[in-house]
């Protein structure tokens, strides 16, 4: 999922700050822990977080972790899943940590309820055939085990939806919800690739617009989806960004287009572009293009340009949203066009809305037939972008 998800914390950080204060149980006297300001301060480094100036050097696999230093951080799982028969599945599972304190503050010892954190995580099934498009979404602080993320051995998890590892370079992933299940085997078939300069990925001018980066860009899946109590097995590739930071987007950025696309013969590309107010796209949009394991090109604004070629108006929000596009990589001679698996993948929850879906693409890569699936990620259409 996008490479910079920054605003998605800012909608929801409001909401987190309500959860802290009067959803704990009444035993927990959540109210005396001093939240930040988030009206302030969501946008800004905040005392005591660890900014991001590229000091970091990512290692495995202590970085597949938590980094409770920084102030945002997510992992996301998106891929194209289908049956034996054709059907065709595209998922969602993304769990995000949000710190609300630095860990330098000491919190009170006599409750498990205090916490520097708070999790939150979007689950989300498009039953391609059906036409039908399901999303849940959960909050909670750490507490007493309810979430969390932890390295070695690698888990990360919200109640009961995670993702766990069970050998080297092998996952399993479970969500689960109003008969909506999905039970997933993910092996790593390309290992992890570091974005921007060693994962050090810009997202505008100021130095701490930055966060750290990586993917694994084809976990090849093998598993079980369920739905209206009907359990079919499914096989496909998935995706999985890891990113933190403790900055945010410029303020003349209004939101993100962000592609990850799998081809079939085996090569991976992912790309953002940065839109801004006036409707230029920043300098900062950049990708990178994976040809084999181990063989990576980055891609710089220049290197690159994104078509709009058709529309969809939501009925849900009323957003209007690109829903065609065609993508020219000029140092790798691609010309891709990209089609959603079906339109309707918005993500419409009362504190944020975005499209984050499956797509199919086609075209040509140095005179050769390129194809394959992936998953498109649009945020800033629904006109909800919170004041800087």
């Amino acid at each position: 999922m996008i490479s910079s998800r920054f605003r998605l914390f800012s909608l929801l950080l409001t909401s987190f700050t309500l959860f802290l204060t009067s959803c704990a149980p009444a035993t927990v006297p959540s109210a005396q822990v001093q939240v930040p300001d988030v009206a302030t301060s969501v946008n800004s480094n905040i005392k005591g977080f660890t900014p991001v100036d590229g000091s970091h050097v990512l290692t495995f696999p202590q970085d597949f972790g938590a980094h409770e230093d920084f102030r945002t951080e997510w992992w996301y799982y998106t891929g194209n899943l289908e049956t034996p028969e054709g059907r065709h599945f595209g998922f969602e599972l993304t769990i995000f940590r949000v710190g609300l304190l630095p860990p330098t503050i000491t919190l009170p010892a006599d409750s498990k309820w205090y916490s520097h954190s708070v999790y939150f995580a979007h689950f989300a099934l498009s039953d391609i055939p059906n036409g039908k498009f399901y999303a849940f979404e959960r909050y909670s602080r750490p507490g007493p085990g309810l979430a969390g993320a932890q390295a070695d051995p690698y888990l990360v998890w919200l109640e009961d939806w995670n993702i766990t590892q069970s050998s080297s370079g092998v996952y399993q992933l479970q969500a689960a919800q109003d008969g909506i299940t999905l039970n997933l085997t993910l092996t790593d078939e390309m290992g992890v690739v570091l974005h921007g300069k060693n994962g050090y990925s810009r997202k505008g001018q100021n130095p701490t617009d930055t966060s750290y980066y990586y993917s694994q860009p084809r976990l090849r899946a093998e598993g079980t989806v369920q739905v209206d109590g009907v359990q079919s097995p499914v096989s496909g590739l998935a995706w999985n960004d890891h990113e933190f930071s403790s900055g945010g987007l410029e303020k003349n950025q209004i939101g993100w287009d962000w592609f990850s696309l799998q081809f079939e013969d085996g090569p991976a590309l992912m790309l953002f572009q940065l839109r801004e107010r006036g409707g230029g796209v920043s300098a900062a949009s950049s990708g990178t293009f994976i040809s084999a394991p181990g063989n990576q090109q980055s891609i710089q604004k220049n290197d690159f340009d994104i078509a709009v070629l058709d529309q969809w108006n939501s009925p849900h929000t009323k957003a209007a949203y690109p829903s065609a596009w065609k993508i020219q990589l000029k140092k790798q001679n691609c010309s891709l066009e990209i089609h959603p698996w079906t339109a309707d993948q918005e993500i419409n929850f009362p504190e944020v809305a975005y499209w984050e879906g499956a797509v199919h693409f086609e075209g040509m890569c140095n005179g050769v037939p390129a194809r394959g699936n992936g998953y498109v990620e649009l945020t800033g259409y629904t006109g909800n972008v919170p004041l800087r």
